[in-house]
C-alpha cells in the first residue's frame, strides 16, 4: 500500500487504538497527530489549548496535516476537529484513503469520560446532549469520506478486520 489510510471521526470513536492494530495488521507505520504535535510543541495537546488556545493548536494542527500528506504508507489517527479545516482534508486526501469512525453518542459519552483529562474541548459536566450537538455540528465535515465504520458494540479486532476488507476492494479495483 503507498497511500495512507486516514482515520477522521469524533473524539472518542476509536481512530487511536483502531489505528494501532490497524497498523500492525498492514505493516505500516502507525502516525498519532495529537502525539505528533506534542512531540513537536513539547506540550501535551490540553497544555497548549491551555496555555495558547485552541487557533494555535489549529495551526500546529494544520502543519502537521501538511507534513503528513507527503509521506505515504502510514496509518493516520486524526484528532476529532481536524475536519473544522477543510484545508486539512484537501491535505490528507490527496495521498490519502479517508476512512470515517463512527459511534453512537453514548459510546462516544462513555469512552471520553475515561480520558477526560485529555480531551481539551470537553466540559467537565459533559452530557449526552453536548455530544449530540457537537456531532450534529460536524456531521457534514466528517462525510468528506468515501467509507464510514460504525465503532460501536465491535471489538477493536472486528473494526480493523473490516477497514481492511475496504484496503483490500480499493488495491484490487
Amino acid at each position: 500500500m503507498e497511500k495512507n489510510i486516514v482515520l477522521i471521526g469524533f473524539m472518542g470513536t476509536g481512530k487511536s487504538s483502531v489505528g494501532l492494530k490497524l497498523s500492525e495488521k498492514l505493516k505500516m507505520k502507525f502516525v498519532d497527530m495529537d502525539r505528533e504535535i506534542e512531540k513537536v510543541t513539547g506540550m501535551s495537546v490540553s497544555s497548549l489549548f491551555r496555555k495558547f488556545g485552541e487557533i494555535r493548536f489549529r495551526s500546529e494542527e494544520r502543519l502537521m496535516a501538511q507534513k503528513l500528506s507527503k509521506q505515504s504508507n502510514l496509518v493516520i489517527a486524526t484528532g476529532g476537529g481536524v475536519v473544522l479545516e477543510d484545508e486539512n482534508i484537501q491535505q490528507l486526501r490527496e495521498n490519502g484513503i479517508m476512512i470515517w469512525l463512527q459511534a453512537s453518542p453514548e459510546d462516544i459519552l462513555a469512552r471520553v469520560n475515561r480520558k477526560k483529562g485529555t480531551r481539551p474541548l470537553l466540559k467537565r459536566d459533559l452530557k449526552i446532549e453536548d455530544i449530540e450537538d457537537m456531532l450534529r455540528a460536524r456531521e457534514h465535515l466528517y462525510s468528506c469520506t468515501n467509507y464510514r465504520i460504525n465503532t460501536s458494540n465491535k471489538d477493536i479486532y472486528t473494526i480493523v478486520n473490516e477497514i481492511h476488507k475496504i484496503i483490500k476492494q480499493i488495491e484490487t479495483s
